[in-house]
């Protein structure tokens, strides 16, 4: 089976008649709906709702934006200090998003979306500007084909799609599973170089309670469907973890399947990360303490907070932690006085004595004066 053959056959289609097969039932926010044109709602197909994560001033990449449904919702939630930009490589998708992109411009009081061609697993590369080269440089021998390759390699680094460290999140809805299982780990991969330090992710998709078997993978309406190229439950936490991202989780997970194949359970599930400061780490004496309930945690770093312990972390992992996904777990010390930085070389585990952090500031997310502490 020829994957991105059958994928761009496949939605193709479903620009042009509605394919319900495609999507899942969801709840989307009914005002971010409302300005949206009806084809575009219509035309979309999806299984969980990643604008719920977007924040006011993001920059914004949707990964598979199709007819641009998410990317107009997400362009509301930005504001005029935000942008939104939708990845695709189905022209007919293109075309459905871009036939809307000047009437939304004016509902939303400025032009902060746009929309692109490019495969979602080579963010680099710009398949438009390819197409233009092909036009005036058709392959037609060994010769042709690696002026190509050097052309797509010059183009990665001089003018990349998205640019390295360049986006606040990273959304897609029911996308990833499209790709093939050669190309998903660069695809995440790709997703951890676009973003900025901090930078976050929120991912819908189709998970699998079992791998796929091959009979499933080789069926081109399956894998077509967000069936059989689904990533499996600890498949998609772990490609993630390897291509470096912190904090991973399941946000969202639906119950019940959506379809159950050779006994094979596929859900909806929305993944979020993100990815860490890649400042060095320094020691300014501060410390946390981990809430609880658990007797201890280990991050993905290594790093082991045992309940209730002062444990040293350098300022960088401090950050994270306080300001972070996690900041609702743990209270933050820092030293009324904070040392001038040095190098971290403690090793994890290391303890904050007491005394060294006796009469320090106190940050904690759980327990304020809203809250009602005393």
């Amino acid at each position: 089976m020829n994957v991105p053959s059958a994928v761009l056959a496949r939605y193709s289609e479903g620009a042009q008649d509605v394919q319900a097969a495609l999507c899942c039932p969801i709840d989307y926010d009914k005002d971010l709906l409302r300005l949206l044109p009806d084809e575009i709602i219509r035309k979309d197909y999806g299984c969980g709702d990643p604008s719920r994560y977007v924040r006011p001033g993001d920059t914004v990449l949707d990964l598979g934006s199709g007819g641009g449904k998410i990317c107009y919702m997400a362009a509301q939630i930005v504001g005029e200090n935000g942008r939104v930009i939708g990845v695709d490589m189905n022209d007919d998708m293109l075309a459905l998003a871009r036939k809307y992109q000047r009437e939304m411009a004016q509902k939303l009081g400025g032009d902060r979306v746009r929309f692109v061609k490019g495969y979602i697993q080579d963010l680099a590369l710009d398949v438009a500007a390819m197409e233009q080269y092909l036009a005036g440089h058709p392959v037609r021998n060994a010769a042709d084909l690696a002026a190509l390759q050097a052309w797509q390699q010059q183009q990665r680094t001089a003018q990349p799609l998205i640019r390295d460290k360049s986006v606040d999140l990273v959304i897609s809805n029911c996308v990833l599973n499209l790709v093939g299982d050669a190309d998903k780990q660069q695809l995440v991969n790709e997703i951890f170089r676009v973003l900025k330090p901090g930078g976050r992710v929120a991912i819908s998709d189709i998970v699998s309670d079992e791998p796929a078997p091959d009979h499933l993978k080789a069926n081109a309406e399956l894998w077509s469907g967000c069936i059989s190229g689904a990533f499996t439950e600890q498949g998609f936490l772990e490609a993630f973890g390897n291509a470096g991202f912190l904090a991973i989780a399941y946000d969202k997970w639906d119950t019940q399947p959506w379809r159950v194949v050779a006994d094979i359970e596929f859900r909806s599930a929305t993944l979020t990360a993100t990815k860490g400061d890649d400042r060095p780490c320094l020691d300014i004496g501060q410390a946390v303490i981990y809430r609880g309930p658990y007797a201890s945690v280990t991050d993905d770093e290594g790093h082991v907070f045992p309940r209730g312990e002062r444990m040293a972390v350098c300022e960088r992992t401090y950050e994270f932690l306080i300001e972070g996904p996690c900041r609702d777990n743990f209270i933050g010390i820092t030293p009324a006085d904070a040392r001038e930085p040095v190098t971290w070389c403690a090793p994890a585990g290391t303890r904050r004595p007491a005394a060294a952090t006796r009469g320090a500031i106190y940050s904690t997310a759980a327990c304020d004066d809203e809250s009602g502490c005393c």
